[in-house]
């Protein structure tokens, strides 16, 4: 089966994800490919954000948050207590971009190389979300998709982002892949599945301390 980069901003093309798709073992569950698939959300919204594409410079590389520098850590603690990271990447001017989870809110900050606050992302709130779809509400196109292209596949898990395209887990028992669709059925690309628990927020990730 062709794997397909994940492309983190299918509009531009400017940012481009880093390392290449994997599956996740049945090990996980699927409630975590499920947050692993909003921390995607999250991700694509804070490399889509207008401040991000103004500010930062060349790719945007994810990167664990445990290894965010203190001055960054100590900030998002300050002003954001009990936040959950859900994004963290780093552009070729050295610049961080990180995503926020505090109480359904979403937030999202750049900081300088040496990790000072420069200002908040100005559309990331509205963005960084995903919404459950049933299964059955999928356009049947979906369906005809995954079966086409992925034979043994089957869709889980869905979801809708903030711009309506739909986000869909499928299994095969020894794995898992997340696809995503326009609302209207339409093949968009195979996303990448964040490691769970490694660099992002939701249960077992890191907090904003990262460790520091």
């Amino acid at each position: 089966m062709k794997k397909v980069l994940f492309l983190l901003t299918a509009v531009s093309g400017l940012f481009l994800a880093s390392c290449k798709n994997q599956d996740v073992t049945p090990d996980t569950s699927l409630d975590e490919v499920f947050s692993s698939m909003a921390s995607s959300a999250a991700r694509t919204a804070a490399v889509n954000d207008t401040v991000t594409k103004g500010k930062c410079k060349g790719n945007l590389t994810s990167i664990d948050a445990a290894t965010l520098p203190s001055s960054i850590t100590t900030y998002i603690n300050k002003n954001y207590a009990g936040a959950a990271i859900k994004f963290a990447g780093k552009d070729e001017k050295g610049q961080f971009v990180v995503g926020l989870s505090l109480n359904g809110v979403n937030t999202g900050l750049l900081f300088d190389a040496k990790g000072v606050f420069i200002e908040k992302l100005q559309r990331y709130e509205t963005k960084a979300k995903l919404t459950e779809v049933a299964i059955s509400a999928l356009p049947a196109s979906v369906s005809a998709y995954v079966k086409a292209n992925y034979a043994g596949y089957a869709i889980k898990r869905a979801g809708s982002d903030a711009d309506g395209n739909l986000i869909v887990g499928l299994d095969n028992g020894t794995g898992h892949k997340v696809l995503k669709f326009t609302s209207a059925g339409v093949f968009k690309e195979e996303l990448q599945i964040p490691p769970h628990g490694k660099g992002q927020g939701g249960p077992g990730g890191p907090k904003p301390n990262g460790g520091h």
